[in-house]
């Protein structure tokens, strides 16, 4: 599964980035992030996710957000 951080997220929009540790960027929209409630993510926080492509390019699914410290 791959993993990175964010590199940015609009919570108002609902979308942002995820740079890969490959260094590609990765479109994520809330909707894929797993959990309840309010989802979002914070610029540096670290995910797992799932990579599909989309129309438009590398889409994020299933992000999985690691604990911040």
């Amino acid at each position: 599964m791959p993993s990175g951080k964010v590199k940015w997220f609009n919570e108002s929009k609902g979308f942002g980035f995820i740079e890969q540790d490959t260094g590609e960027d990765v479109f994520v929209h809330y909707t894929s992030i797993q959990g309840s409630g309010f989802r979002t993510l914070k610029e540096g926080q670290r995910v797992d996710f799932e990579i599909t492509k989309g129309p438009k390019g590398l889409k994020a699914e299933n992000v999985n957000p690691n604990p911040m410290l």
